[in-house]
């Protein structure tokens, strides 16, 4: 699959090399956590160690886009290649200390796989906790060495809605309408599908993951779903999507000018 995947990169990078200089390996890469087959085109049969599979699956994505940024930069000195994950921070849905604990869990986990693209190496946080649980990944000897190399150049992600985490047991209610389990923030108003609605989480979403990698970074969605009605004349009075973008923007802007990025 590798060699597969290669060689449609060869493909693109000769093919516009002349018209584009920033690159993309995998599509929000950590969402094969969550959706299998949206996020890599997993299948599984009955009986199958499914976590464990998603982990070497994962694994080889990963040496494939560093294999891939070595590849962009031969083909182009001036191609910049970045790693894509979806973004939002983790709440605790109270100070409990329990709360806290998994909200930086669920941190942990969505920032692995850029961890690994950007820093060139597993994360000791991940190499523990795969191994006691078994599902780490078979690696070939030259892995590490690929992984190490070609990190990327800038780090890129979606952004929708932040998280609120409780601790198994509490009394939280849950949030709906995403792929990611999270509580319901209190704090927050929601759309119509249920996400909620938090441009400050954006803000500081920016500021955590550029403190974390100190990289550019790219925001590569954004956007708001509603039930749009149209007038009689066939019109959207989107104001609500004038707002949440207007408000997004914002945040964004003042994310820069508190990173001088």
């Amino acid at each position: 699959m590798i060699d597969f995947y290669l060689r449609l990169c060869r493909t693109l990078f000769n093919r516009y090399k002349e018209y584009v200089t920033l690159w993309l390996t995998f599509n929000e890469i950590n969402m094969i956590l969550h959706a299998p087959f949206m996020g890599a085109g997993l299948c599984f049969e009955d009986g199958e160690e499914e976590e464990k599979i998603k982990y070497q699956a994962v694994h080889h994505e990963l040496v494939a886009s560093a294999l891939a940024v070595k590849m962009a930069h031969e083909i182009n000195p001036e191609n910049k290649v970045g790693c894509m994950f979806a973004a939002g921070s983790a709440y605790p849905y109270t100070c409990k200390p329990e709360d806290v604990w998994e909200a930086l869990l669920v941190a942990q986990e969505n920032y692995f796989f850029v961890d690994v693209q950007s820093r060139g190496y597993y994360p000791s946080y991940a190499v523990k906790r795969l191994k006691k649980k078994g599902v780490f990944p078979v690696m070939e000897e030259k892995d590490p060495r690929i992984l190490r190399n070609y990190p990327v150049d800038f780090i890129s992600f979606s952004y929708y809605n932040s998280r609120c985490i409780a601790a198994p047991g509490g009394n939280s209610e849950e949030a709906e309408g995403n792929l990611f389990k999270s509580a319901k923030n209190p704090y927050l108003t929601f759309s119509d599908w249920g996400w909620p609605i938090d441009p400050l989480g954006f803000r500081i979403t920016l500021n955590q993951i550029y403190d974390r990698y100190q990289k550019p970074l790219f925001v590569v969605e954004n956007g708001l779903g509603a039930v749009d009605i149209p007038a009689e004349n066939g019109y959207v009075e989107d104001d609500y999507r004038i707002s949440y973008l207007r408000d997004h923007i914002r945040a964004m802007k003042a994310a820069v000018e508190e990173e001088g990025g």
